[in-house]
């Protein structure tokens, strides 16, 4: 016996699937509607397919018309998704306030959806109480980069937050501390090369700041075997990038505002380029500017070729919200350049804003060992990270040797919350 209509509605329910407004003319008027039955069907020539119930209006106005466009909407495009369903039956020109647009065909394309498609009829091809629309896409675009919008089982949403499989995290913070608290030179070193044995790497210099001075040098020799890549130099000129070099630094990074100058930093990119050192690219007050501004500054640091731009909140000014929208706007900007983030945590949120950003798109960080700086602390990064089974290449438990070895130095209260805690096992 064929199966019941319900349970093939409910079957087919479950597989999710994008959100698409496939759109027509008829007599000079737009019509549209929304429909998840979309899908490619060749790359040469290019060919996509639309299956449309022989009972709907639609149908009839493509079978006429010859031509259809496909409009992919975006995460936050639900209310059109719906209102091209006519799930709002109080609308009565579905085309109000889209300023769309037309390509080839004539038909109607939504300027602001992910991708559209403007395509003519090849084939009609019988479906049962379907028919399967083939069409040559003659043009197409993708206006914004960003997340998909989503249906599954009767319900519109996004992707489900993933936790990557590995992360990574950069001390920027305990040297410094340590220059300030009047450190010998040997105790420091000690401290340096544990966070580097663990898997951290380590700013040792702040060319930017100042000269470098005997303890960072002494830091430097005492840990020659680390090789490239593990310790890192804060820059701000080409001289600078130079002496960066000399002294066998592997990571340039530069510091700037992201209301800044940020063409100011072009030749400094291309210097340490030149000298083959990776770059990082700090951009401060990030989450307390205006959201498209901030995100327009990382696309440009992205287009210099950079290895990392990470977004510094030692302000506290995100939060897990503010956070999730930055980023699902961000990521998919300025790929394949990866973010990191260096959080504040004058609010208690870093935990939270991390858990956020490693389920948006983020895997690096940047922290401090035992958070004297008021950066959220390492230890604490690496316990959450840890607790989640995320794989870091960095070994906690060498982690807190150095972290109490910090604390008889500098001869001050760690702000750590974990730091007395196991590293919590991984399941198998």
């Amino acid at each position: 016996m064929p199966i019941d209509a319900a349970t093939f509605r409910s079957a087919l329910g479950q597989w999710p699937s994008g959100v698409t407004v496939v759109t027509t003319t008829a007599d000079g008027t737009w019509h549209g509607m929304t429909a998840s039955s979309f899908s490619s069907v060749s790359l040469d020539p290019p060919l996509v397919s639309v299956c449309l119930a022989k009972t709907i209006f639609t149908h009839s106005l493509i079978e006429a018309s010859g031509h259809f466009g496909v409009n992919i909407l975006a995460k936050d495009q639900a209310h059109l998704g719906k209102r091209f369903a006519g799930q709002q039956p109080e609308v009565t020109d579905r085309f109000f306030d889209v300023n769309a647009k037309t390509a080839v065909t004539g038909a109607p394309l939504i300027p602001d959806a992910l991708a559209w498609l403007d395509c003519e009829v090849r084939h009609a091809y019988d479906g049962g109480d379907h028919t399967i629309f083939v069409g040559e896409v003659l043009a197409a675009d993708t206006p914004r980069l960003t997340a998909p919008l989503l249906f599954h089982s009767r319900a519109w949403g996004q992707f489900a937050d993933l936790l990557p499989e590995d992360a990574a995290v950069m001390d920027t913070g305990t040297t410094e501390v340590l220059r300030r608290a009047g450190a010998a030179p040997g105790r420091v070193a000690e401290v340096i090369s544990t966070l580097r044995d663990a898997g951290v790497a380590v700013r040792v210099l702040d060319l930017a700041g100042h000269p470098p001075t005997d303890l960072e040098l002494a830091v430097l020799d005492a840990d020659r075997d680390a090789g490239p890549g593990t310790a890192t130099a804060v820059v701000a000129t080409p001289e600078h990038v130079t002496k960066a070099a000399e002294l066998g630094i592997g990571v340039a990074e530069i510091v700037t505002d992201v209301n800044g100058d940020l063409a100011g930093i072009e030749s400094l990119v291309a210097a340490a380029k030149n000298a083959e050192l990776a770059v990082s690219v700090t951009l401060r007050n990030i989450f307390a500017a205006d959201q498209e501004d901030a995100i327009a500054a990382c696309e440009r640091v992205s287009a210099l070729g950079v290895d990392e731009i990470c977004l510094d909140d030692t302000t506290s000014s995100a939060n897990p919200l503010s956070m999730r929208l930055f980023l699902q706007e961000a990521v998919p900007r300025v790929r394949p350049v990866p973010l990191a983030l260096r959080l504040g945590d004058s609010t208690g949120l870093a935990l939270a804003n991390a858990l956020t950003a490693l389920k948006s798109g983020v895997r690096r960080f940047h922290a401090t060992l035992g958070g004297l700086d008021g950066v959220s602390p390492l230890e604490d990064l690496l316990y959450l990270i840890a607790t989640l089974e995320v794989s870091a290449p960095a070994d906690r438990d060498a982690v807190l040797q150095a972290a109490t070895a910090l604390a008889q130095i500098s001869n001050a209260p760690l702000r750590s919350r974990t730091g007395t805690l196991p590293t919590p096992a991984v399941t198998t």
